[in-house]
């Protein structure tokens, strides 16, 4: 079997100098809108990722904000500190640093209740009120006993005493 020679016709030679053209050009076509879709989805991709990264930091922000607020939330109030005052101290003509080292006094007899939970020394108000009231307390040669007229039990634990002094 023969082969026509159709390349020495130059019908067929335009024919295919146009085919070879048009193959070149579509591929330079198709090569650049592969290029460009490929940049448009890397430029997407990129935004992607910020967003996740941004996503991740809010969420990790917020889950730890969330568990702050449960620690606090489920965490049972304790005693933060205590404040103590004696109303009557006018009656025995105490100064005011008499005054304050018997408070200071009271607050050493009962500091280790700072860090209990509130709940407990609520439940436990008497006895509290009966290691106040049963103990004597020395200064300037006069000994010191003190009644209990108000008590707050919160996370700070407020006593109002009144004094008395040894009979």
């Amino acid at each position: 079997m023969h082969i026509p020679p159709y390349h020495k016709k130059p019908s067929w030679q335009r024919f295919f100098v146009g085919a070879v053209f048009g193959g070149i050009i579509a591929y330079i076509i198709l090569i650049y809108m592969y290029g460009s879709m490929y940049e448009s989805l890397l430029e997407e991709n990129q935004q992607l990722k910020s967003k996740i990264s941004e996503l991740t930091l809010q969420n990790d922000a917020l889950t730890k904000s969330n568990e702050d607020l449960n620690e606090k939330t489920n965490k049972a109030p304790t005693i933060e500190s205590i404040e103590i005052n004696i109303d009557n101290w006018e009656k025995y003509k105490m100064d005011r640093l008499t005054v304050y080292e018997l408070e200071e006094l009271v607050k050493e007899e009962i500091k280790h209740l700072i860090g209990e939970k509130v709940s407990n020394i609520a439940e436990s108000d008497f006895l509290l009120e009966r290691a106040i009231e049963n103990k004597s307390y020395k200064m300037n040669d006069v000994t010191y006993y003190f009644n209990i007229s108000k008590m707050t039990i919160s996370e700070t634990l407020k006593l109002t005493l009144k004094a008395k002094l040894t009979e």
